[in-house]
């Protein structure tokens, strides 16, 4: 031990002023050194190294340029520099503004669909309490249509005809029909018996489970072959379409004279909500999507004024 403390008091004084101070220092960092390893015990030899204090610099040095380049890489690329403040990702940022900027029109959108359900429900069910012309007057809107139409606008006689009948209380209409618009199209519903309404059966093919209220099956399965269309039931509108976990890709359509039919467990969807659809169009391709399923098959609903009935009774599915 004593030899090594030697050694290195030796190694520490070296640049000290010592009796050559003649020599340069060139010279001085030249000189060969022994690093010996002996047993402190038998004092026997293990190993020895020959050392040059310019060896041990550059050494020394190159070790800690190496480390500084690797921590260096590692800081630069890997996910590691996300954990060291103040360390900028730019293009980290603009991913995350831009997935925020996604998630709230993400939001927007959601909120605007359960509105739009919602209102299609209390159509469904008769709770027109929210739609009433008081209800409307406390949501902040206009006591008078017209003036929200701007001053410029000519109007035609024949609605300045409608707007004085409105306004004397004179017009009427038939309180039988209620029409539904969307874009260019019109269903106009009407009380019919369901007896009297012809259906396109969605598929055909061989029904794999009843209608069975007792077991909350509010439809009926048609095992039918892959790839093949499901069509359109009646005209009307698509007033649901998307993915769940337990029914996979669904779609409902609003007909006439309030009946609604849904369409379960496809595989693609070929019509998107508030698309106008024609009887016998394809809206979508039978599949097997959804946990409650078990081959490729469509659950097929018929709901009649808020309820369900047995679509077998009213549609043949041979």
């Amino acid at each position: 031990m004593q030899k090594y403390l030697a050694f290195i008091q030796q190694f520490v004084s070296f640049f000290r002023k010592h009796g050559d101070d003649d020599r340069k220092f060139m010279d001085k960092i030249h000189d060969t050194y022994r690093l010996v390893v002996v047993n402190d015990d038998t004092f026997e030899e293990v190993t020895s190294v020959k050392l040059t204090p310019l060896a041990v610099y550059i050494g020394v040095s190159t070790l800690m340029v190496i480390t500084a380049i690797l921590v260096a890489m590692v800081i630069v690329w890997t996910p590691i520099k996300r954990y060291i403040p103040g360390y900028g990702d730019f293009h980290r940022d603009s991913e995350i503004a831009a997935l925020t900027s996604k998630l709230g029109a993400l939001e927007n959108e959601m909120e605007a669909s359960r509105e739009y359900n919602e209102n299609i429900r209390k159509i469904l069910v008769g709770d027109l309490a929210s739609m009433s012309k008081e209800a409307v007057e406390k949501q902040g809107q206009p006591d008078n249509a017209a003036d929200t139409i701007p001053k410029d606008i000519d109007r035609i006689p024949e609605d300045e005809q409608l707007r004085n009948a409105v306004d004397k209380g004179t017009f009427t209409a038939d309180p039988n029909a209620l029409s539904i618009t969307a874009g260019t199209s019109s269903i106009t519903q009407r009380d019919v018996p369901l007896e009297k309404i012809s259906f396109i059966p969605p598929v055909s093919g061989d029904l794999t489970a009843a209608f069975d209220l007792n077991k909350s099956h509010f439809g009926i399965d048609i095992a039918a072959p892959k790839n093949t269309a499901v069509k359109s039931a009646a005209d009307g509108m698509v007033i649901s379409a998307g993915f769940s976990v337990e029914t996979g890709y669904s779609i409902a359509i609003q007909h006439p004279n309030n009946v609604v039919t849904m369409y379960k467990h496809n595989s693609v969807l070929l019509k998107q909500a508030g698309t106008a659809v024609k009887a016998g169009e394809a809206i979508a391709i039978i599949g097997n999507s959804g946990e409650n399923t078990s081959g490729p098959h469509l659950h097929f609903e018929l709901w009649y004024k808020g309820r369900a009935v047995n679509p077998a009774d009213f549609i043949n599915f041979n």
